[in-house]
């Protein structure tokens, strides 16, 4: 089994540097603090705090200064107001967003440079910042994991295809490809799974984009398949296993049972594909993907030509 990586904390720089643009951010002041550490995949709105109150004070998080915050400032002596805020700067905090494209007030940014806090603000409005900040950290901070095999998205099916060296991975990839699937990893593939929503897989940067074909080499998928022949990510929805016809002391001719492999404590359907000379790998594993989809759909082949059979035998014995 693949190990299980999980990250204890983002630096500061690394959270603006990867999601800056997609938050609309922008650093105030000097590049201090960019070292600081977030501990918790979540952000807070330190009015709590800001009034005084520390005993909960989510001091790990990114730290959100709305239209909430600066009223209630507002609303203090001028020296309470940088009192309260230079006492919310000294907790280690690892940093500080001004929403909705507010002016932060000088003496402000100053007592935030001066305790080595990045300043950043944002033109998205609070609660639409803190949604969109918190489904970026739970991808950040989502355990990942690594496993081998050749991923690709047949028909809306993301499909993982495993098999030991040499039982034909690539070539049922190349055979997918002509009939229109897309590739999203080579070789290794990386997921990642963010509580409350999909496993999905992906390949590194460097191998994107490019497999490697047994006899010919690396070769680059887009440039030989064209654009459409290629994803950055998928969901898994499918786990195809290719293992020798000799492998198979015995083969499930309905396929009323379903198995499972299990990724990052996700169970995702499996099928365990035979295969040997003569059999058309790429057209196989298609065909498995069509049959996931129904069964999403809640059709199931086997189970409902299985109860069609017992009906009819039923039907016959009373007759």
């Amino acid at each position: 089994m693949s190990k299980v990586k999980r990250i204890s904390h983002l630096l500061v720089g690394d959270f603006f540097k990867h999601y800056g643009k997609q938050l609309q951010l922008e650093l105030l002041g000097g590049e201090l603090g960019l070292e600081r550490k977030i501990y918790e995949p979540s952000v807070n709105r330190p009015g709590l705090a800001l009034a005084g109150f520390y005993l909960y004070f989510a001091y790990k998080r990114v730290q959100v200064l709305g239209n909430s915050e600066f009223a209630y400032l507002g609303a203090l002596p001028e020296r309470q107001q940088t009192k309260r805020f230079q006492e919310m700067c000294a907790c280690d905090i690892p940093c500080v967003v001004v929403c909705r494209n507010r002016r932060m007030p000088r003496e402000m940014l100053e007592i935030a440079n001066h305790a080595g806090v990045a300043v950043f603000r944002t033109t998205m409005d609070t609660m639409r910042f803190i949604n969109a900040c918190t489904l970026w950290m739970d991808w950040e901070f989502a355990p990942t994991t690594t496993e081998h095999g050749c991923m690709v998205d047949v028909k809306g099916i993301g499909v993982l295809i495993k098999g030991e060296s040499g039982s034909g991975k690539s070539e049922a990839v190349l055979g997918l490809l002509e009939r229109g699937a897309a590739l999203v990893a080579d070789d290794v593939v990386r997921f990642r799974a963010p509580e409350g929503r999909d496993l999905e897989g992906t390949s590194s940067e460097l191998g994107r984009f490019h497999m490697e074909v047994r006899g010919i080499g690396v070769v680059n998928v887009p440039l030989l398949f064209g654009a459409a022949s290629m994803r950055v990510n998928k969901r898994l929805d499918l786990v195809v296993n290719l293992k020798h016809l000799k492998d198979f002391p015995e083969v499930d001719r309905l396929g009323i049972e379903q198995q499972h492999y299990r990724v990052l404590e996700r169970d995702v359907p499996l099928i365990e594909l035979p295969v040997g000379p003569g059999r058309d790998t790429a057209r196989l594993v298609e065909v498995a993907a069509l049959e996931q989809k129904l069964r999403s759909f809640g059709h199931h082949s086997a189970v409902e030509f299985n109860n069609t059979l017992l009906r009819t035998m039923q039907e016959q014995r009373i007759s």
